[in-house]
């Protein structure tokens, strides 16, 4: 392959690859495909179970017993549409956030999407890009490339021309440029991920438990279906084969809870939508519900408590270095580094690049040294090596000058020392001479405070990491009223133990590996644990954390690994994050208490009406009018509502111990007035409609209770709701029209009262279970380790390209 030019590709040559299909042509699968959209809300199996017995129907009974079919379509329409809106609203957003390399083009450096790299592109690095195709490197400048998320291995490779660079790692130090050799889905990162898709629920703990619900479902469905089905037909011993097949569709429709993957995929769906309002990118779809349950959330300060911008406070000379000096070498260092941080980049904007100074040699800013240098010629021809960086890095311990240091660092500056150094370039500082120091003023976020304040309400910890000196960051920090930011309460990670991993709130001087081992520590300790950060050296524990959060202005490489990406660049949008994720879980848990609660009332009708061998009691449209009533609309309404609980594990758990003890007792009490109108009625089958009607109401006055228990606390908008429900019910049972299509019709006055008084006992029993729920086992929490000496466990891996 020959070498592009260093003005890179001209535009002919640009249009001949593409003409050719040597163009990075891998789509960003940021959201799924409308074909895997409709396909997922439409071949599942209750739909197919639930389209089966509608078809049954059609052909064996009136079109009042087809109802449930036509909700299933419904149903299956409305995850679509809600679906599609997350998409476009996932697209638009992978768009605005999506990273756009420098390649060089008839000799201009230009922005451009990473699907229009061609073959042979030259493309810019600098730390923090991410490698987004397969190259050789043809230019270095202290390259460092990090190749952890490829390799697992966490040291960065100094990269020189002539050396391979793979798709997926990311700049560390340094920049340089490399020649695209492999791309689109020839590139290393492409082939891993070539099945990797965003957006995906698994590992969900809340997707995880409803499958174990509906396969709990499914599992006393096929018995209690097949004996029902049989029951039926030896019951009316073919003098109705259609009613039997009737009655027995109704006991098995019943028992699906074709609703709840629908609610808690249109739940996650709108609140995608509403972060997306945001300007929050959720590139996986559980870390809304991951954030719910976060309880320690560990914070980068630079980027996060403060913004990206500094301003030179004072130039303090040291010694006989003379102000004016120290001015010019500061401006040829800002000269000599093309991708400069925050910190070099206010020293910029204050000194421009001097007259007569040249760099002959650079060294860029890494977060592991915590400094950068170069060797300069000055405008006499002298050579001289001069570092800038931490000055307690650059300075041995107990130094006289890191005494004013401290007390500058204590007032919430931050420093920088410029020492000149006699040894070479590359070597560790040693010897060093001090000659001036750079104070550098922070700017807070002027929501930072209050964010942090609505985390310490909502009993999540605060804890702020950063690789500035400690004292600076505990005073940062006590600016915005953190807790354990007090003077001498920050810790400095080089002296960190496992005990001050818990105890103490602020931490400084943390390496990128550090930052790793930090957020590794607290999840073996049983922490559920968000990190936030935007800069390379917050890649390693954002990818471990168990949620990852960049800055839309952030490096490439951050964005790539986090989970949720907010493009305003604003702290303040993780709130909503945390309050979008705990309506999701907190009403998807009160919607799969209604909808199991209806299962095992039909499983109980199942096997009472198997066992005793007596007509079901209901036909479809009457469990589908209940259905409608008592879990359909009111679930749809309470799935969206707002709800602040704190999620907690246990989602299953939860759920059975209140769904089955209220299913059991509305299973019993309506099988039970069922049962007393037979007698009462003759059990004959021109009393049948007066026996279905009583017990009829008696399941609807029960499941309106169970409603109203979940549904709690019962603010006004609910009361309505319900109320609405009841009188919904009422106008069937008094509407002549809906009387005869429902097939409902209440006979004399006894039966109906005792309807009445058997739901509320069953009530006061449902309410009993209730406030003495039955106990359930809890599991111990995780040992906290040291992962400060050691690798806690394992850690998770992301494929590359799948975020």
């Amino acid at each position: 392959m020959t070498q592009t030019p260093a003005g890179g590709l001209t535009a002919a040559e640009v249009a001949e690859r593409v003409r050719r299909g040597r163009v990075n042509d891998v789509p960003a699968r940021s959201s799924r495909p409308v074909r895997e959209i409709v396909r997922a809300n439409v071949l599942t199996l209750f739909n197919g179970i639930m389209g089966t017995l509608f078809a049954i129907i059609l052909v064996v009974g009136p079109i009042q017993d087809a109802l449930f079919g036509f909700v299933v379509v419904a149903n299956t329409l409305i995850g679509i549409v809600q679906e599609l809106r997350a998409k476009r609203t996932l697209d638009s957003l992978a768009v605005v956030g999506e990273a756009r390399p420098t390649v060089r083009r008839d000799g201009e450096p230009r922005a451009v999407p990473t699907s229009e790299i061609v073959l042979d592109d030259l493309i810019e690095l600098g730390p923090g890009d991410k490698v987004v195709v397969d190259g050789r490197v043809v230019e270095a400048d202290g390259l460092e490339i990090d190749e952890s998320l490829l390799t697992g291995e966490n040291d960065p490779v100094l990269k020189r021309p002539g050396d391979r660079v793979l798709s997926g790692s990311f700049v560390s130090a340094g920049g340089g440029a490399f020649q695209a050799t492999r791309v689109g889905r020839e590139a290393y990162a492409a082939r891993l991920a070539e099945e990797a898709t965003r957006f995906t629920l698994v590992n969900s703990e809340l997707r995880n438990g409803i499958q174990r619900m509906l396969r709990i479902c499914l599992t006393v469905m096929v018995p209690a279906g097949v004996g029902l089905v049989v029951s039926q037909l030896v019951v009316f011993n073919r003098t109705d084969t259609f009613g039997a097949i009737r009655r027995a569709v109704a006991g098995i429709v019943v028992m699906v809870p074709e609703g709840l993957v629908l609610l808690t995929s249109v739940a996650f769906a709108i609140g995608v939508v509403r972060l997306g309002r945001r300007l929050c990118l959720v590139q996986e779809l559980p870390a809304i519900e991951g954030l719910a349950r976060v309880d320690v959330v560990c914070l980068d300060k630079t980027g996060t408590l403060t913004e990206g911008g500094m301003d030179v406070a004072e130039l303090r000379p040291l010694g006989d270095t003379a102000r004016r000096l120290a001015g010019e070498v500061l401006g040829a260092l800002g000269a000599a580094d093309p991708r400069p941080n925050a910190s070099l980049r206010a020293v910029i904007d204050a000194y421009p690049p001097p007259d007569g100074w040249r760099a002959v040699d650079t060294l860029p800013f890494s977060s592991a040294r915590k400094y950068a240098g170069a060797a300069l010629t000055a405008p006499d021809g002298r050579e001289s090596v001069w570092l800038l960086g931490a000055p307690d890095v650059l300075l041995p311990s107990g130094h006289p000058q890191l005494v004013d240091i401290e007390r500058l660092n204590a007032a919430g500056l931050r420093v920088l020392l410029l020492a000149g150094s006699a040894r070479p370039l590359d070597a560790a500082p040693a010897d060093v001479t001090p000659a001036a120091l750079v104070i550098l003023e922070q700017r807070l976020r002027p929501d930072a405070g209050d964010t942090l304040r609505y985390f310490a309400e909502q009993g999540v910890a605060a804890k702020v990491v950063s690789g500035d000196n400690a004292v600076s960051v505990g005073a940062v920090a006590a600016k915005l009223d953190l807790p354990g930011a007090g003077p001498g309460e920050a810790v400095d990670a080089r002296d960190l133990t496992p005990e001050d991993l818990e105890r103490a709130t602020v931490f400084g001087r943390v390496t990128p590996q550090q930052k790793r081992e930090m957020v590794g520590g607290l999840r073996a300790g049983g922490h559920t644990v968000a990190m936030t950060g935007d800069g390379v050296n917050d890649v390693l524990a954002l990818k471990d954390a168990d949620i990852g959060v960049s800055m839309g202005s952030g490096s490439a490489a951050a964005r790539a690994v986090a989970q949720i990406v907010l493009l305003n660049n604003s702290f303040a949008t993780l709130p909503s994050v945390v309050a979008e994720g705990r309506r999701v879980i907190g009403n998807i848990e009160r919607v799969a208490t209604l909808f199991l609660t209806k299962t095992v009332y039909s499983v109980v009708l199942a096997v009472v009406v198997i066992a005793t061998a007596v007509p079901y009691p209901f036909l479809p449209r009457h469990l589908t009018l209940l259905s409608t009533l008592t879990i359909g609309v009111p679930a749809f309404f309470l799935a969206l509502a707002p709800n602040t609980a704190r999620a907690r594990a246990g989602f299953v758990p939860r759920v059975l111990r209140l769904s089955v003890p209220f299913g059991l007792i509305a299973g019993a009490a309506t099988i039970g007035v069922y049962l007393l109108a037979r007698a009462h009625y003759g059990a004959g089958a021109a009393t049948r409609e007066a026996e279905t009607s009583a017990a009829t109401l008696t399941l609807f006055l029960i499941a309106l209770w169970v409603l109203g228990i979940i549904a709690r606390p019962l603010t006004g908008w609910r009361i309505l709701l319900i109320a609405a429900m009841a009188a919904a019910f009422a106008l069937v049972l008094l509407v002549p029209g809906l009387q005869h299509f429902f097939a409902l019709r209440l006979a004399g006055l006894l039966l109906p009262w005792t309807a009445v008084a058997a739901a509320v006992a069953a009530g006061a029993l449902i309410e009993l279970s209730y406030r003495h729920p039955w106990p359930t086992r809890r599991r111990p929490p995780r040992r906290a380790g040291s992962r400060l000496t050691r690798r806690y466990g394992r850690t998770r891996r992301r494929t590359p390209g799948s975020s």
